[in-house]
């Protein structure tokens, strides 16, 4: 499987399965000298991790850090960074139902069309599982981007039709402490309420929903990502979409500007002491690929995670019609555990642009 490497320069690869012994990521091309926080990066890892809550898996996983290669006396060296996650709460017999038959929305069908083999133990690779490790990978990320002086925030913007107001704050600690006092992950408490009580009944009803998460990147410098292929909101976006359950992504004025005409969604340009700066920001902080020092915005968009609690008809994998029904421990709503994510992603292609920039001229 090549696709298991992400970025250029700030390359990592990710390995292992869902329940595995482990899973892990190796991170290359971090510079040297850089210090590590090994307490950020499981304070990282912690909110992304399951069992933390009643609206999240009650599968039980610490899933404490192990960096293996690359940091000596807390700093990196330039060499690849190893990072392992052991897996501790592994409930394979769980899965024990779903080994011929084919579970609706999952990867079940695809992988064994592929490879003609799949590990059924709770999807194997294909498992949201996998992101802890791209956690640990942009933790290091963050690291580097508060070097330079760059913030990443998201939160939970939306559950269902529940839709928290946009944000209007300039104080990254600030936002974040909010967001960290309720277990939805939204930054208006008023709204997280409301999101908590509708994900706790449809847990109850044995049944799952989606939602958007939203992020801002503040400070990151005019001049990152590349004029054609790899411009900056197609390397984000492709980073977004290729985490487990998204399926949609937008920038800027997204798809609503698609509603707006040229002349109220062109953003003007500003004098502001030799830093040009824009009226409005339907660009979200990017024009031509290329960022242009506002803030960038956008949003993802989950579906609602695939396996619920009822009987539902499929097939088996001799093309035999069955009915199949979830078991185990499964989220009702991904996205409050994805914020982390979602931000761990958006610093990786942000820390792979930042150092291929320094080449792109004398």
């Amino acid at each position: 499987m090549a696709g298991n490497t992400f970025g250029q320069l700030f390359r990592i690869t990710t390995f292992g399965e869902s329940h595995g012994i482990a899973i892990g990521v190796i991170l290359d091309g971090c510079p040297a000298q850089l210090p590590i926080d090994l307490d950020f990066i499981q304070s990282e890892l912690d909110k992304r991790k399951p069992g933390q809550s009643k609206i999240t898996t009650q599968r039980k996983e610490s899933d404490t850090v192990q960096i293996l290669s690359g940091v000596f006396e807390g700093k990196s060296t330039g060499t690849p960074i190893a990072m392992l996650i052991p897996n501790e709460d592994q409930r394979s017999k769980d899965y024990n139902h779903n080994t011929d038959v084919y579970r609706p929305s999952h990867a079940d069908y695809t992988y064994d069309a592929k490879y003609g083999i799949r590990d059924h133990r709770g999807g194997g690779r294909s498992s949201a599982r996998e992101t802890a490790a791209r956690v640990a990978a942009g933790a290091i990320a963050k690291l580097l981007l508060k070097h330079h002086g760059i913030e990443i925030f998201a939160h939970v913007s939306s559950v269902g039709q529940i839709q928290a107001p946009n944000l209007i704050h300039d104080n990254i600690d600030e936002l974040l402490a909010i967001r960290e006092e309720n277990i939805v992950r939204c930054a208006d408490p008023a709204t997280a309420h409301q999101m908590i009580e509708f994900i706790d009944g449809i847990r109850k009803d044995g049944d799952t929903v989606g939602g958007k998460v939203s992020c801002i990147i503040k400070n990151c410098p005019v001049g990152l990502g590349e004029p054609v292929f790899d411009k900056l909101h197609a390397d984000l976006g492709k980073a977004m979409l290729s985490i487990n359950a998204v399926h949609g992504f937008e920038y800027g004025s997204g798809f609503s500007g698609s509603e707006m005409r040229g002349s109220e969604h062109n953003d003007i340009f500003l004098a502001n002491e030799g830093t040009p700066k824009t009226l409005t920001n339907f660009s979200g902080g990017i024009q031509g690929g290329i960022s242009n020092g506002m803030e960038i915005n956008f949003s993802v968009a989950f579906k609602p995670v695939a396996t619920i609690m009822h009987n539902q008809q499929t097939i088996n994998a001799a093309g035999e019609a069955a009915e199949i029904k979830g078991k185990g421990r499964h989220d009702p709503c991904v996205v409050p555990r994805a914020v982390v994510i979602v931000e761990a992603m958006a610093a990786l292609v942000i820390a792979d642009h930042l150092l291929r920039n320094k080449t792109s001229r004398l």
